[in-house]
């Protein structure tokens, strides 16, 4: 330890002269290196850089233009396709009910589950919250607090399921429960490089005010989307559900004379997948947003000048401006991915539903494939966003670059033994547990007649655990924005760490000392 605060202490009393470069990791082609992040670093205090003079944009352009305008488009038709079927709900706003027991409508979604996803958003924003002011307040603990939660709720889920006689549903989580034990179980030896790393974001954090200001806004956004989504949802049903004949036949359906089962499916398809890709580009923006900070913090809070004025107002302008459609495209992505297992869930859930136990293991595995899928294209994005906030680079020009530099440096090592981002992941995954089980418990005690024979429990549980989950996911966002961004700090300029950090540095050689590998690859 002493030869290593010695090296330290080297590094840091002999600072590269200004305006250096990022270093490229050996084997890299020449001019691999990212622009230069700052002409001039020892400014005096009075005279503070810009984010934008900090980290200038080569050639200043908007950047992959196509996927941002057919962001807008898709956007464009969540509203109308909103404005529409609102319109027809309070036109027949009396025949879907006031409240949770009133009403003549037997045969879709009507107030009553509107009243349900009501609670489902007020439970999703107030966990959220509890749980990222628990990471702010109990750092150290966090991560054994996220995984006894976590694998807790999942083995009382699959007892409660067991005793109500659901055996597929019981089965499932039991499965999951197991699953999650097993993970927590592994990563115990991995908690103390994952706990200084959280620290040190929360201190940032801490710091730098923009980040928690960020982190509720963003949540606050969230759960108005999420909001306008569910009234819109409910409203499909309302407006296009053909019913059934007699007293209970949709007054909607006189009118317009165009309802249809298809018709209501595919408009659910529709504002399913505009919902994933816009909360995504929410939470995307978010990161990129929250990764101007941290990035200014890894390079510039060493330097006379201190960090860039107007951090994380500057991130943001460069979010949606001329990396719009960059995140858009990223977004575009994940959101197809996500629509494949929510199909599957709903699938599953169907399955259980029935009793077809073997159908359900079957979705099951299937849902947890492209679970892999998704936890891989979303590792992918989070590095390429961190690297787009800095530089401005197009989406897969900026995705190539981070990660090929990652695998040189050998930071793509440390990446898998931090545990911050598969904690965080559980940490919406319990949000979305705790939506998904309030929505059964309604359904079980109010039993509206809709849902004579449970017809629509699988579909009403997936949609409270996507709401669950999204919101969560954009609250935690600027936690695993941090962490991203120091592992891509790292990459591109590895010699910051050891010269303007000696402290961090120290800290995490004590924890993982595989480190000085990867900071002199």
């Amino acid at each position: 330890m002493a030869q290593l605060q010695g090296e330290a202490a080297g590094y840091y009393n002999n600072p590269p002269q200004s305006g250096y470069q990022p270093q490229p990791a050996q084997g890299m082609k020449s001019g691999y290196a990212p622009p230069t992040y700052g002409q001039d670093f020892h400014m005096p205090q009075d005279n503070k850089q810009s984010f934008e003079q900090t980290f200038k944009v080569q050639k200043p352009k908007l950047n992959d233009l196509w996927a941002g305008i057919l962001l807008i488009l898709v956007f464009l038709g969540f509203v109308a396709v909103s404005g529409l079927t609102i319109h027809s709900y309070s036109t027949h706003h009396s025949f879907s009910g006031g409240g949770i027991y009133s009403g003549a409508n037997d045969f879709s979604l009507n107030t009553n589950t509107l009243i349900l996803f009501v609670f489902v958003l007020i439970l999703a924003f107030f966990v959220s919250l509890a749980y990222f002011m628990a990471a702010r307040a109990f750092t150290k603990q966090f991560i054994w607090i996220t995984g006894i939660l976590n694998c807790g709720l999942a083995l009382a889920t699959a007892i409660y399921y067991l005793y109500r006689k659901q055996w597929g549903a019981g089965i499932v989580f039991l499965i999951f429960a197991v699953f999650a034990i097993l993970c927590f179980i592994s990563w115990i030896p991995r908690i103390p490089f994952s706990v200084v790393m959280l620290q040190t974001c929360m201190d940032v954090a801490k710091r730098h005010r923009g980040v928690f200001i960020t982190s509720l806004l963003g949540g606050i956004v969230s759960i108005a989307f999420a909001a306008w989504f569910s009234v819109t949802l409910v409203a499909i049903y309302v407006a296009y559900e053909p019913g059934n004949a007699g007293s209970s036949a949709n007054p909607a359906c006189s009118r317009s004379g165009s309802c249809s089962t298809a018709k209501v499916i595919g408009l659910v398809v529709f504002i399913t997948f505009a919902g994933y890709w816009i909360t995504e580009w929410i939470k995307n923006t978010i990161h990129t947003t929250v990764a101007g900070v941290y990035g200014s913090w890894y390079f510039c809070a060493g330097k006379p000048g201190g960090m860039p004025s107007g951090s994380t107002r500057g991130a943001f302008k460069r979010a949606t401006t001329y990396s719009f459609g960059s995140i858009a495209f990223g977004s575009l992505i994940v959101a197809i991915i996500n629509m494949l297992r929510q199909a599957c869930s709903i699938a599953q859930q169907q399955s259980a539903q029935d009793g077809n136990i073997i159908g359900s293991i079957m979705f099951c595995c299937l849902g947890c494939i492209i679970g892999l899928l998704d936890w891989a294209v979303t590792l992918f994005n989070r590095y390429a966003f961190s690297h787009i906030a800095l530089y401005g680079k197009p989406y897969i020009p900026a995705a190539k670059d981070t990660w090929k530099m990652m695998k040189d440096r050998g930071i793509d090592v440390l990446i898998n033994d931090c545990l911050t981002g598969p904690v965080l992941t559980m940490g919406s995954l319990f949000v979305a547990y705790l939506c998904a089980l309030l929505s059964y418990l309604y359904l079980e005690f109010t039993k509206p007649a809709y849902n004579d024979g449970r017809t629509f429990t699988p579909v009403i549980m997936a949609f409270a655990f996507l709401i669950g989950l999204q919101v969560c996911h954009i609250f935690l966002t600027p936690i695993a924005s941090g962490i991203d961004t120091l592992f891509v700090a790292m990459s591109w300029d590895p010699e910051v760490l050891v010269k303007e950090h000696p402290d961090l540095y120290a800290n995490l050689v004590r924890v993982y000392p595989h480190i000085q590998n990867a900071i002199h690859a």
